[in-house]
């Protein structure tokens, strides 16, 4: 018997309000998680490597808001037409940890609160570039652009990014290996063998089930290996249950601004990715209307945004997306809600505190899976896009990027005019592997030509250059 398709409802308004406030939710947690995950473990680094906490920005809170109202802005920037939220971007937590752990020159036992402000700053520049990228796509169309981006430079970039950040996994797993390993196991059973919603929420699933797991050894009178308690709850009865997210504004220096303003070239292909991925669940073309060129714009406004404020680098979430092909409401209107209710958990810190007692064991458990998922997708983009590493220039560049990527573990400082400057791993990586692809002879690839695999990348659109612009590029 043939399964009957499920029509996609467009306005969800005939659901009724009660039914669209909890589609609303729905996406709230799908991107709930990961969102939360990116503060809990910046704040982390912070505390590592200055010895104290951050009082000020990149908090739970804070995040949650600039998620709320980073994705309203996006909805304005693309005519209220395309159903994504804008979560907080992974991609960005090597250049926290790079600036974390500066401790030259100006960095020099700088407080943590000023270093943090310092790297939104540069998380504001990195918002700025989406408008580069923009324009130039605006006028000279996409497929030009990334013939200076092929896989053989963004796969092992990545690769980077998530290798880069393995020795910090470690380091928090190893505070009580018993929740790390629970953590990752939970995340993993979800992911595949999760049916419906919870498997497009395996982190939250991880973070609740592995927490409740340490509830009950807390409540056991178990401790951590070295004699700690597991939780620790003297923060949550001091907490009120309301207050205003608290905010810090950025500071500007050239070192933090190079170490995450590259970091955008990594996260403004994910966004064409899943531009890509939510027109083609939606059967709509919203690479054309509103237009690709409006959703960078929507997405570097609302990275922007955060990092004024003192919150980490938003991103369009693949989460969300499963969402809309589970739920088949495919209203923008929906995801707007479940931005408001961000927005509103934002103001209890109450909610804050409790999530700030998370163990450090559970974030190393579900850093495990993240890190190396980071690093599986850059090894994917080159596979599946086919990219020859018979052929000596393709080798050199992704010899070259691992190199300077992993080599240089505390970056490349200079000074300029009195200014010391940091070149950071990945920022060398990412400047070595883009030269050495303009320059090297050979350079074969065509974006748009292999829709399997520019679609496994995450960057596949159709080709909408003109027929002159394709003689002109043929000549």
């Amino acid at each position: 018997m043939e399964q009957k398709k499920i029509e996609p409802i467009r306005d969800a308004r005939k659901l009724g309000k009660a039914k669209m406030l909890i589609l609303g939710i729905q996406h709230m947690f799908a991107m709930f998680g990961a969102t939360i995950l990116v503060p809990i473990l910046v704040s982390g680094y912070f505390q590592a490597a200055c010895g104290e906490e951050l009082t000020r920005g990149l908090s739970v809170s804070v995040t949650l808001f600039c998620a709320g109202f980073g994705t309203l802005i996006f909805h304005l920037c693309t005519k209220f037409k395309v159903p994504a939220f804008l979560g907080s971007s992974f991609a960005f937590l090597g250049g926290f940890y790079t600036v974390a752990n500066l401790d030259s020159g100006m960095y020099a036992g700088m407080s943590a609160n000023d270093k943090a402000a310092y790297a939104c700053g540069g998380i504001f520049v990195a918002g700025m570039l989406y408008f580069v990228l923009a324009l130039i796509i605006k006028l000279v169309g996409v497929n030009r652009v990334m013939k200076f981006l092929p896989p053989v430079v963004t796969g092992p970039i990545i690769i980077c990014i998530g290798l880069s950040l393995a020795g910090s996994a470690i380091t928090n797993a190893s505070a009580n290996w018993l929740l790390a390993f629970v953590a990752l196991a939970v995340i993993i059973i979800f992911n595949i063998w999760g049916k419906g919603l919870f498997k497009i929420i395996p982190i939250l699933m991880g973070v609740v089930i592995s927490y409740v797991f340490a509830l009950i050894l807390n409540a056991c009178g178990v401790h951590n290996p070295d004699g700690s308690a597991i939780l620790n709850f003297s923060s949550i009865a001091s907490a009120s249950w309301v207050g205003i997210p608290k905010f810090q504004f950025m500071k500007f220096d050239v070192t933090s601004i190079l170490v995450m303003a590259p970091i955008a070239i990594a996260t403004m292909m994910e966004h064409i990715g899943d531009m890509s991925a939510i027109s083609a669940t939606v059967e709509e073309n919203y690479l054309a209307d509103p237009g690709l060129h409006r959703t960078l714009i929507g997405d570097g406004v609302a990275t922007a945004f955060a990092g004024a404020i003192g919150g980490p680098a938003n991103t369009t979430y693949g989460e969300n997306t499963g969402v809309l092909e589970l739920s088949k409401v495919y209203d923008p209107r929906v995801i707007r809600i479940a931005a408001v209710f961000a927005i509103i958990l934002s103001f209890i810190p109450k909610f804050s505190s409790v999530i700030s007692t998370m163990p450090t064991a559970i974030i190393g458990g579900i850093s495990f899976m993240l890190y190396g998922m980071i690093s599986a997708i850059g090894v994917r983009n080159v596979v599946e896009n086919k990219v020859d590493l018979t052929k000596s220039r393709n080798l050199i560049i992704a010899g070259v990027i691992f190199v300077c990527g992993l080599g240089f573990g505390d970056g490349l400082t200079f000074t300029i005019g009195g200014t010391s400057i940091t070149l950071t791993a990945l920022a060398i990586a990412a400047i070595a592997g883009i030269l050495l692809n303009a320059i090297l002879p050979g350079n074969d690839y065509e974006f748009g030509k292999n829709p399997a695999g520019d679609s496994s990348r995450g960057v596949y659109v159709m080709n909408t250059d003109s027929d002159e612009e394709k003689s002109e590029e043929a000549e």
